[in-house]
């Protein structure tokens, strides 16, 4: 019974590729939820979160032309593609829900100490950065929006883990002790999935 009529666009984060959501996916089989989960090329953080979101947009239009409304949902540097392709893409006029997943919205300092070239991707999360910054702006963007962060407080590879949600929405705190378990974790991709199908 597929009880979600919108597919469901996976980002996956940085070092990763869409085999990172293979937990998710399967509960998503189960439910025969339509969902796409392309492989973007991070190049080891140096290809710039501007290149990598006009790369899945350009995805998004191929596999579904410019007005099927979907849901969106980001994993770590993932969700920061995700909120800009929202933003700057006009993805804000057809998303009906995005589900950000341990993404550093706020920047983490973990990237503080990494060069800005070669790295430029992973500079664009550090704190404060200008991309972060220019996100910060346009949040009303958002308003129509189903938004919902899940995080966990004790996220070293986004950290402060407990600021890696959105401005607007539902913020949900995971018990979850290493940052690719927020969607390993059997608990964790059971309330995910929980809410990608509501």
């Amino acid at each position: 019974m597929n009880i979600l009529k919108r597919p469901v666009v996976l980002i996956h984060g940085l070092w990763n590729s869409s085999d990172i959501f293979s937990s998710i996916s399967k509960k998503l089989d189960e439910y025969e939820v339509e969902y796409f989960a392309p492989t973007l090329s991070h190049d080891f953080g140096m290809i710039s979160i501007v290149d990598l979101t006009s790369a899945l947009n350009e995805i998004i239009l191929n596999r579904y032309g410019l007005d099927r409304e979907i849901d969106i949902v980001g994993f770590s540097m993932g969700g920061i593609i995700g909120r800009y392709w929202i933003k700057k893409f006009n993805g804000y006029k057809r998303t009906n829900k995005f589900i950000s997943i341990g993404s550093p919205h706020t920047g983490t300092l973990t990237a503080q100490l990494v060069p800005r070239f070669p790295f430029k991707g992973i500079s664009e999360m550090k704190r404060n950065s200008n991309l972060l910054r220019e996100l910060s702006k346009d949040d009303d963007l958002l308003q129509e929006i189903k938004c919902i962060s899940f995080y966990t407080k004790w996220d070293i590879m986004v950290f402060p883990g407990w600021k890696a949600h959105l401005p607007r929405g539902a913020k949900l705190s995971l018990e979850i002790y290493k940052h690719k378990n927020l969607i390993r974790n059997s608990l964790a991709v059971n309330k995910i999935v929980k809410e990608i199908i509501n």
